[in-house]
């Protein structure tokens, strides 16, 4: 797939008032820090369309954007924020919990990880309640650039065995990606573009 034109479409912190266009959606969430902006800045061909930041918990609402006119790309807040009051958390959190758990239009959210850190609990936290919720989602490893492959196996390795040991049958797919050098921009462009051929097929159930 190739994206010719990406536009922002809202901001906002209320799933009602999410566009009503009966579109398939890719949300973007991961830990604060964890290269989400510049992941998608790279997906789109654009440097400015997510806003990125030397600060944790910059993005703070959904960020709703279209997509060659036919999908949203949805920015969402990071999960386990830095530098943010337990009272907007839990705001953050709420919001969260409401657009994975009640917008039909989601068809897979991408769960961003660092590779450069071995497993972290509250990715691991964060990954089985969409496991529990039955949300369909892919892991992304981002940053694949700043450390070596054999280091990217093994802590893909243990992010594999942390899962088995939550009860996984498998590892959900994942991508290795790295936004400096583009690195996994055609296999997840082309995983979104084999799933929105077959919702349209279907003629755009969701």
């Amino acid at each position: 797939m190739k994206i010719n034109t990406a536009e922002f479409v809202i901001s906002n912190s209320d799933v009602s008032k999410c566009p009503k266009d009966r579109l398939p959606e890719y949300a973007f969430i991961g830990r604060s820090n964890v290269g989400k902006s510049s992941l998608i800045n790279m997906l789109t061909n654009q440097k400015k369309l997510a806003k990125t930041s030397g600060r944790p918990g910059k993005t703070q609402l959904i960020n709703h954007f279209l997509i060659n006119n036919n999908w949203f790309l949805v920015d969402l807040p990071g999960y386990g924020y830095a530098k943010v009051s337990k009272k907007t958390k839990s705001v953050f959190q709420q919001f969260i919990t409401d657009y994975f758990e009640t917008r039909e239009q989601l068809v897979c959210a991408f769960v961003l990880i660092d590779i450069r850190h071995e497993a972290q609990t509250i990715d691991i936290e964060f990954m089985s309640y969409m496991g529990e919720s039955e949300i369909p989602f892919c892991i992304i490893f981002t940053k694949a650039d700043k450390i070596s492959k054999v280091k990217i196996d093994s802590h893909i390795a243990a992010y594999k065995k942390s899962m088995f040991a939550n009860n996984w049958a498998e590892m959900p797919q994942y991508f290795v990606t790295s936004a400096t050098e583009s690195l996994g921009k055609e296999n997840v462009l082309s995983y979104i573009d084999e799933v929105n051929q077959e919702i349209f097929k279907g003629g755009g159930q969701f």
